[in-house]
C-alpha cells in the first residue's frame, strides 16, 4: 500500500488537473476563467521556486526577476514582431540566459547561500526601481513604451500559432495556462526522479561530500537555476495575457508571496507550494473585498499573510503536505496499529544495511533524508 500511494496521487494530481482543465471554461463566468488563469499562472511561478529551494537548496529571494522578465519580453516583443509566437518563445529564452548569467557569477564565485538571497532580490528590486522611472517617450524599444510605473497595458494576447490576427480567448488563454502547469509539474517530478534529480538534491543535503564523489556542483546547481529561471519566465508569459505587464511584478510584495507559498505549501515537495498559492490567492482576494464591508475596511491582506507565515513556520514549519502525511500516518496507526512494525530479528539487518547506502542513487531519493556515514568497508559493498 505504501509503494502504491505516490502512484495513487499523481493519478489524483492529474484528474484534477484535467477536471479543472476541460470543466472550468464549460460552466465558470469570464471573470472567474481570469483569475483562475493568474492562479495557474502564479502556480507555475511557485513550482519554480519550489524545484530549486525544495530541491537544489538554492533559497532565491529574486525569483520575481524573472517572472517579471519574461512578461516584459513577451510584451516588448509581441508588439515589435506583430506576432505573439516568437514573442512566447523569448519570454521564456531570456530569463533562462538571464539566470545562466547571474548563476554563473554567484555559483562560480561561492556565493553563500545567504549572499546568494540577498543578491537575487537585489536584482529584482534593481529592475523595479529601473522600469518604475521608465515613463518618458524616450523609454521605447522599438515601437514599445515601457510606461514607468504604468507598465505596458496594451500587453497583446497570445494568437494561434501562424495568425497573428487571431487572438486566444479567455477559455483558450487558461486551458493554455492550466495545460503548462500539469505538464510542469509532472515534468518537474520526471527530472528529479532522473540521476541529475538525485545529484541535485544531493548537493542540497550536503555539497561538500557530493563535489568528494567527483561531482562539479556548480555546473548542478547552474543547471537546476537557469531550469528555475525558465520556469519564472513562463509563468511571467502567462500571467501577461491575464492582465498585462507592470513594473509591480518585480516588487518585493511578489518575492515575498512567492517564498510564503513555498513555507506554506510545504519545503521540499511540489505539490505542496501549489496548493498553498492557489488556497493565498483565494484568501488574498477575499480579504481585498472586505474592504468593502462596513467595519472591515483596517484589514489589511499584507498584514494577514506575515501572520500566516510567522504561525506556519512557527507552528507548521514543514507546511501543508508535512501535516497532511502525518495525519494519514495518524489514521493507519490508529486503524491498523500493527501495520508497519519491523520484526524483532530483523532490526539489526535493516539497519547494517542501510549503512551502506552511501552512493547518490540511494542518498538522495528522499528530499528530508541526509548522508548516512560511510561503512568502516568504504560505503560499498
Amino acid at each position: 500500500m505504501t509503494r502504491l500511494l505516490p502512484v495513487l496521487g499523481n493519478i489524483a494530481v492529474l484528474a484534477v488537473g484535467l477536471a479543472a482543465l476541460f470543466g472550468l471554461p464549460a460552466f465558470a463566468e469570464t471573470y472567474v476563467i481570469i483569475n483562475a488563469t493568474i492562479f495557474a499562472s502564479f502556480a507555475i511561478l511557485a513550482l519554480s521556486l519550489a524545484l530549486i529551494w525544495g530541491y537544489a537548496g538554492i533559497l532565491c529571494f529574486g525569483q520575481a526577476a524573472f517572472f517579471g522578465l519574461g512578461g516584459y519580453t513577451y510584451a516588448v516583443a509581441a508588439i515589435n514582431f506583430g506576432d505573439t509566437t516568437g514573442a512566447a518563445a523569448l519570454a521564456v529564452a531570456l530569463p533562462a540566459l538571464f539566470a545562466a548569467l547571474l548563476g554563473y557569477f554567484m555559483f562560480w564565485g561561492r556565493i553563500s547561500d545567504v549572499y546568494l538571497g540577498v543578491i537575487t532580490l537585489t536584482v529584482s528590486l534593481i529592475l523595479y526601481r529601473f522600469l518604475n522611472q521608465t515613463a518618458g517617450e524616450q523609454w521605447n524599444i522599438g515601437e514599445a513604451p515601457l510606461g514607468g510605473f504604468n507598465g505596458i497595458p496594451s500587453t497583446p494576447i497570445l494568437n494561434w500559432p501562424g495568425r497573428p490576427g487571431e487572438q486566444l480567448a479567455p477559455e483558450n488563454i487558461f486551458s493554455l495556462a492550466a495545460g503548462l502547469l500539469i505538464l510542469v509539474y509532472f515534468g518537474c517530478k520526471a527530472l528529479l526522479a532522473t540521476r541529475f534529480g538525485r545529484v541535485v538534491v544531493a548537493i542540497r543535503e550536503n555539497e561538500a561530500r557530493v563535489a568528494l564523489l567527483g561531482y562539479d556542483t556548480r555546473r548542478y546547481k547552474l543547471a537546476i537555476f537557469v531550469v528555475g529561471g525558465a520556469l519564472a519566465g513562463l509563468s511571467g508569459l502567462m500571467f501577461a495575457n491575464s492582465v498585462f505587464v507592470s513594473p509591480t511584478m518585480f516588487s518585493l510584495p511578489v518575492s515575498g508571496q512567492i517564498i510564503i507559498w513555498v513555507i506554506i505549501g510545504g519545503l521540499g515537495t511540489l505539490i505542496g507550494p501549489v496548493i498553498g498559492c492557489i488556497l493565498m490567492q483565494i484568501l488574498t482576494n477575499w480579504l481585498g473585498t472586505l474592504n468593502q464591508v462596513p467595519g472591515f475596511g483596517w484589514i489589511d491582506p499584507n498584514l494577514v499573510l506575515g501572520v500566516i507565515l510567522m504561525v506556519f513556520v512557527l507552528l507548521v514549519p514543514k507546511g501543508l503536505m508535512a501535516l497532511a502525511a502525518d495525519a494519514w500516518r495518524w489514521v493507519r496507526v490508529l486503524a491498523f496499529p500493527r501495520r508497519g512494525k519491523v520484526p524483532e530479528g530483523r532490526k539489526g539487518d535493516v539497519r547494517s544495511a542501510s549503512a551502506h547506502h552511501t552512493d547518490i542513487d540511494s542518498v538522495a531519493t528522499s528530499p528530508f533524508r541526509r548522508f548516512a556515514p560511510p561503512s568502516p568497508s568504504g560505503g560499498r559493498k
